[in-house]
């Protein structure tokens, strides 16, 4: 009985993991790794340069309280080197960036491929609108909607739609 529950559970596992949508899951991660690792070089070698030049040389990973000693440190890599508590709210303010970066790419793309499928939607309700059939009042077969005659039972179609 044990051995009977241990290969369910596995046929049950099998088939949960084979499932489509988990492997698009899976798919969709490895992508989305992908693509984040572009936007955050769009965000660390574009953007944050560019905010830069704006604010006049200021550089967000620089940015940070020293919780601890009484030395000043001029980076957070020295100030960290020396064992030094910080609070380095500049990465903070680059990861809000990249994250609204990274959500208005998202929400193009989606916007785009909603575009692109409603596109393929009009077309297939464009072709549901126009029938081509039409039923035969009087035997019910499936016949021609240009029909004046059925081709089953011969009865007279005009004046009957």
């Amino acid at each position: 009985m044990a051995d009977k529950k241990k290969n369910g559970f596995i046929s049950e596992f099998k088939t949960f993991v084979l499932r489509g949508n988990v492997i698009d899951l899976a798919v969709g991660v490895i992508v989305g790794g992908a693509f984040q690792a572009i936007v955050k070089s769009l965000v660390d070698d574009v953007v944050m340069p560019a905010i830069s030049l704006l604010t006049k040389g200021l550089d967000f990973t620089n940015l940070f309280i020293q919780l601890s000693g009484d030395t000043k440190y001029e980076t957070v890599e020295a100030a960290k080197e020396a064992g030094v508590a910080v609070l380095s709210y500049g990465n903070f303010i680059s990861a809000v960036i990249n994250f609204f970066i990274m959500a208005f790419v998202i929400f193009l793309l989606i916007k785009g491929i909603n575009k692109i499928s409603a596109i393929g939607h009009k077309n297939e309700e464009a072709e549901e609108a126009a029938p081509t059939t039409k039923e035969c009042p009087f035997c019910k077969s499936e016949i021609s909607i240009e029909a004046v005659k059925c081709p089953h039972c011969t009865s007279d179609l005009q004046g009957e739609e």
